[in-house]
């Protein structure tokens, strides 16, 4: 679950800063025992979330990590990545009793399966699921929809026999609007369309100007295209929203869509069957930008007037340890 380019720290949860808690690498781990941790993780595009806890519930350990090089494939080499992250945090001599995992990049039950067994082959009893799985059980809830808007967007929910359902996540390139690097993505489509079309500058052209430091439109498509990546585009977003709140319509325009286009990922989802009443939200954006929030909600109250939106008062991660209690008990 990505979260980037809407405010830093978000899904990072309650917890003492890393330096704190690492310990050496080679603290063992196996298979569960009566005196095992359960341990969560959620892996994002820019961060992973860790979460160690006691059987009793005492929290053992709680940080944020870089994400640097995570790829949800091969399983192999997604398993080894997690395994030498969750070293870095155990506490000397523990052991994991359950592990529950969320991931970006796990676009099938399949896949989340084959990283499930990678990971049983390094000693673990987990549970594996999409990072936007672990929505759901971070609020309490037991049924539902989670819809994540971060780096990318995505939204999954499950039909009445458990089976799991997809709508989005096809990545910045091809979607994921609602995203950060796709809101800037967007909001730079209609800034030069504008200045194409001859019309004056609302506000919008001039805030994508300065947050990307160059000074005339053409200057803004060579710096939008030299650099395509997320870690470009995303940290941008926040002009969007800046804009929107200084009386920019294109910018306003630009997050309505991207809130009607969530919303549509769950129209898709209950088309297929998803059921629950609740709507769990999280990702940076939606938690650093109330406008989007907003049009979201607006959008889904018009097509689904029977649902709730619910955003998270806890990180993520807590769904990947909710998930590995289920498995300890």
């Amino acid at each position: 679950m990505t979260d980037e380019g809407a405010g830093a720290g978000a899904g990072a949860g309650v917890g003492v800063g890393v330096g704190a808690l690492i310990v050496g690498l080679d603290a063992p781990v196996g298979r569960s025992h009566q005196s095992g941790l359960i341990v969560g993780l959620d892996a994002g595009g820019t961060k992973l979330g860790v979460r160690v806890e006691a059987l009793d519930g005492s929290r053992v350990a709680d940080v944020v990590l870089p994400a640097e090089e995570w790829s949800a494939s091969p399983a192999d080499d997604a398993a080894r990545w997690l395994h030498e992250r969750i070293l870095r945090v155990l506490p000397e001599g523990a052991t994991v009793a359950a592990l529950g995992v969320g991931a970006q990049g796990l676009d099938s039950v399949e896949h989340a399966e084959e990283l499930r067994e990678a990971l049983a082959g390094l000693g673990y009893r987990g549970a594996v699921v999409n990072d936007a799985e672990l929505l759901v059980p971070a609020a309490g809830l037991s049924s539902g929809i989670g819809v994540i808007a971060g780096t990318g967007s995505i939204a999954v929910g499950a039909d009445a026999a458990g089976r799991t359902l997809f709508a989005g996540g096809w990545g910045w390139v091809l979607g994921d609007e609602g995203g950060a690097p796709a809101i800037v993505r967007e909001a730079t489509v209609a800034a030069l369309r504008a200045d194409d079309e001859g019309a004056a500058d609302d506000g919008l052209l001039t805030a994508l100007l300065t947050a990307f430091g160059v000074a005339s439109a053409p200057a803004l498509a060579r710096a939008v295209n030299d650099d395509p990546t997320p870690e470009n585009w995303g940290p941008r977003a926040v002009a969007v929203f800046a804009a929107a709140d200084a009386g920019s319509a294109l910018a306003v325009s630009v997050i309505e869509h991207a809130g009607r286009h969530l919303s549509e990922l769950v129209d898709r989802l209950r088309a297929r069957g998803a059921v629950g009443s609740d709507v769990a939200v999280a990702g940076s954006v939606f938690a650093h930008q109330p406008r989007l929030l907003a049009a979201f909600t607006g959008a889904l109250r018009q097509a689904h007037p029977d649902l709730a939106v619910v955003p998270l008062t806890d990180a993520p991660v807590a769904g990947a340890v909710e998930l590995a209690r289920r498995l300890e008990r």
